[in-house]
C-alpha cells in the first residue's frame, strides 16, 4: 500500500462522491482509478461495458489487471 498525493479540490470531490455512493474514501478513488484505467487501456469501451468487466473479475476471483484487459477485449470483440 502506498501514499498517493492529490489536490484538495479532487479531495473535496471524492469525499462527496464517497458520501453520496456510500463508499469509504479511499473506496471511492479506488473506484475511479479502476474505470479510469480500463478506460484509458479500452477507450472503445463504455461505462456500462467496463463496470460489466469489473463485476466479471470479482466473480471470477477479484482485480487482476491481466484478467480485465482479456475480458475487455473479449467483450470487445464480442459487440462487432
Amino acid at each position: 500500500m502506498g501514499i498517493v498525493k492529490i489536490s484538495d479540490a479532487t479531495h473535496e470531490n471524492l469525499r462527496v462522491a464517497s458520501n453520496a455512493l456510500n463508499r469509504s474514501i479511499n473506496a471511492q478513488a479506488e473506484h475511479w482509478m479502476r474505470i479510469g484505467m480500463l478506460t484509458e487501456l479500452h477507450p472503445d469501451l463504455d461505462h456500462n461495458q467496463i463496470c460489466r468487466l469489473l463485476v466479471r473479475a470479482e466473480l471470477q476471483g477479484g482485480l487482476d489487471l491481466k484478467q480485465l484487459c482479456d475480458l475487455a477485449d473479449a467483450t470487445a470483440g464480442a459487440n462487432l
